[in-house]
């Protein structure tokens, strides 16, 4: 079979075009370390890549609520500490306060440290978080709790605090409501909260005379209120647990994500490389015999 002149030219400057145009993709490829330069390089790729971007971005955001939510467990968790440590105390005091052997300037000494207590018990309700939120508010309210100016200590806001999602169809509640850890106690005289129960002891002991029925009331109490406070303790460390779970997932499946989408996505330079040598080559190569066919004519054949 014969080929023209024309076609030849044709041929190879077609072949020639080919050659260079693959060497320039690898060596942009190289460049930016990405094998795909524009969406009609590949649409299936970056339909997968689409896909994988928005999961990612989905898993920084529910990381960051995770993160947040931490905080803020950490956060009960220091000050759940700290109530649980202030009702020993005031346990303590009211199993003092009770001692026949006090006089009633004795007892009014404990009466001001125990209110001295539910001070501090009132500043821990009112606790802000990193966000500079009541720590123990409720869905409604700015604080958790408000001094009245009688010295007793009423709850601000009522329901329950917001929970936060941290993944798809999941979420869950970082704090709890000052009601919730410190009212809603049983009493021998019914429900009560730990600031009433601290009020109504204080009151007997500033009274004077005996405070055998009031401490054995108050020591009940508190006694309730202490493994109130332990238990929403308990439940403030299972949620951090649950928490400390979902993110290790969480890392493990960012892991996941960026190995696929490297896998579709970034160049392998090792390979590239050896790609560009050998169409580098190639195209020497076919430059070359263009050349050297090219120049031939008539006289070369009839030498």
């Amino acid at each position: 079979m014969q080929i023209s002149t024309n076609q030849f030219y044709s041929n190879t400057a077609s072949l020639l075009q080919k050659l260079t145009e693959k060497t320039n993709d690898i060596q942009t490829q190289i460049s930016t370390t990405k094998k795909y330069a524009a969406p009609s390089d590949n649409v299936v790729a970056y339909q997968q890549l689409a896909t994988i971007k928005q999961s990612a971005a989905d898993n920084t955001a529910y990381a960051s609520n995770v993160s947040l939510a931490q905080s803020l467990l950490q956060q009960s968790d220091s000050a759940l500490t700290s109530v649980e440590s202030d009702l020993t105390k005031a346990s303590e005091l009211v199993t003092q306060a009770n001692s026949d052997t006090l006089s009633d300037a004795q007892r009014k000494t404990i009466s001001t440290q125990l209110k001295s207590v539910m001070d501090d018990l009132a500043s821990l309700a009112n606790t802000r978080d990193a966000r500079g939120q009541p720590l123990f508010g409720a869905a409604t309210g700015d604080s958790a709790v408000t001094k009245n100016p009688d010295g007793t200590v009423s709850f601000t806001g009522t329901g329950t605090p917001a929970s936060i999602p941290i993944g798809d169809g999941a979420s869950i509640q970082p704090t709890d409501s000052a009601e919730h850890v410190f009212g809603g106690i049983a009493t021998p005289g019914g429900t009560g909260d730990i600031f009433s129960i601290l009020s109504k002891f204080t009151a007997a002991l500033d009274a004077g005379g005996s405070v055998t029925a009031a401490a054995g009331e108050a020591g009940t109490s508190l006694s309730a209120a202490l493994t109130q406070v332990t238990g929403v303790h308990g439940a403030v460390g299972a949620r951090a647990a649950r928490l400390d779970l979902v993110s290790s997932t969480m890392k493990t499946a960012a892991t996941d994500l960026e190995a696929t989408r490297s896998g579709i996505e970034d160049t392998d330079i090792s390979t590239a490389v050896i790609d560009l040598q050998k169409m580098s080559t190639a195209l020497q190569a076919t430059q070359a015999s263009f050349t050297k066919l090219s120049a031939l004519s008539l006289f070369d054949y009839l030498k």
